[in-house]
């Protein structure tokens, strides 16, 4: 029997548990994906009893499993999501998405009242996201649902809520506050004053330490349960205890997140203008961030590439890095560094229309497609490190595009004095929350 630690990972897409033993290596992994629903107003939407039923069901295997004696359980998730809880505790809202459109009537109100938004934004350490600023899904409620709001009763950011169906304690921490919620006033270290004027505090648990744990029953065991961590801040973690020099780390998935931990000046209106934020460590310190919607692109062209030439889906696993298929070599040093005086806005969100028609080959349309993908990325990993890219050696790459052969190739041509890693870890963010438990 083999002892381990368990996690829940659960991504926009792909929900995990992973079991790591004595030395963190996987020794067993159980995957599943569900079909969005749509929510009250028809948007597509998390189905929250399916993941929440999941989780349950899940659990009962484990036990039954003679193989496994589970040690601990901490729970990482995607951000920028709540789960509200009525006062018998059940959901009493759908888990609207972060990408649902936020009312131009809402955001003209609360900025009339609680400032601008480059002001709101300085103050809160996040661009202006719409829903992505979850904090401000909880006022829409308010102003758009009240007989939805006046049923909550504890709002649960998703790592908690998952974490709760576990412990049955309600808290909130840090890392899932950090994550442009527009809750927290990075000026002041405390949740902003719209929290309190709303009267949105008596709906937030109170914040508890990253090192807490409650207890709960495996087996014949009582073994601690973790109060959960929001993904991109758990995958700093196994870095942050291995490597005591600056490094920059990049998360990749359906976001390309440049994570600057040792980020030196504060956070200025023109980083915010390009979609630069901070997020928080799970102790409660600033991590300087910048997003490019890299992953999301590459799912929407790759389709119509596909289709295009008539391949399947996932034909572009099997494309090889061919550096004579590469018309505009735009990543080697020939493209100059982007200053932070270059005025260049990354988009994060909106991919740029390609035009396949311009290729006679797959290959080569692919290509193509990587080397515009890494432009913003590689203007977005300047903008993380304060444009002081020569005062870092290591830049860690994690996540699904390590796997890609011309995106690592373009990365290394894009910064060729920088020793680029590859994360041996293909479970990063589950490995972080497995460690702060300290089980062993």
């Amino acid at each position: 029997m083999v002892s381990c630690v368990a996690v829940f990972d659960i991504g926009k897409t792909n929900k995990k548990c992973v079991l790591f033993d004595q030395e963190y290596h996987i020794v067993h992994e159980i995957e599943t994906r569900f079909s969005e629903v749509t929510d009250d107003d028809g948007d597509a939407s998390e189905d929250l009893p399916a993941l929440t039923n999941w989780l349950a069901e899940t659990w009962q295997i484990l036990q039954t499993n003679a193989q496994f004696d589970i040690r601990g359980l901490n729970f990482t998730t995607y951000g920028a999501s709540f789960v509200h809880l009525n006062a018998q505790n059940k959901p009493a809202t759908p888990l609207y998405n972060y990408l649902k459109s936020f009312p131009e009537d809402i955001d003209q109100q609360f900025h009339a009242q609680y400032g601008s938004k480059l002001a709101f934004s300085a103050v809160t350490a996040s661009p202006d996201l719409g829903m992505l600023n979850s904090g401000l899904q909880i006022y829409w409620l308010k102003y758009k649902k009240p007989e939805l709001f006046r049923q909550i009763k504890t709002s649960l950011h998703l790592p908690q809520y998952c974490a709760f169906l576990f412990s049955g304690q309600r808290v909130s921490e840090y890392t899932s506050i950090g994550c442009h919620t527009g809750l927290w006033d990075f000026t002041r270290n405390q949740y902003h004053n719209w929290v309190y004027q709303e009267d949105i505090i008596p709906r937030l648990p109170p914040i508890t330490d990253h090192t807490t744990t409650f207890s709960i029953r495996f087996r014949e065991n009582r073994i601690p349960v973790g109060i959960g961590l929001h993904d991109s801040s758990a995958a700093l973690i196994p870095y942050l205890k291995k490597y005591q020099e600056p490094f920059l780390l990049l998360s990749t998935g359906t976001w390309g997140i440049t994570l600057n931990p040792f980020a030196q000046e504060p956070l200025t209106e023109e980083m915010l203008q390009q979609d630069c934020l901070n997020y928080l460590t799970y102790d409660g310190n600033p991590v300087r961030a910048s997003r490019v919607f890299i992953g999301n692109e590459h799912e929407v062209q790759t389709k119509k590439l596909a289709a295009h030439f008539n391949k399947p889906l996932d034909f572009f696993k099997k494309v090889t890095y061919q550096p004579e298929l590469m018309r505009q070599p735009a990543a080697a040093g020939q493209v100059e560094e982007p200053s932070r005086h270059s005025g260049t806005k990354v988009n994060y969100q909106t991919p740029k229309e390609f035009d396949y028609q311009l290729y006679p080959s797959y290959e080569e349309a692919y290509h193509a497609l990587l080397n515009q993908i890494i432009e913003p990325q590689i203007k977005a990993i300047h903008l993380a490190s304060e444009y002081r890219i020569a005062s870092f050696t290591k830049l860690l790459v994690d996540g699904g595009f390590c796997k890609n052969q011309i995106f690592m190739n373009l990365l290394q041509a894009a910064f060729p004095n920088l020793q680029i890693f590859i994360s041996e870890d293909s479970q990063g963010t589950a490995l972080g929350a497995a460690m702060v438990l300290n089980v062993w």
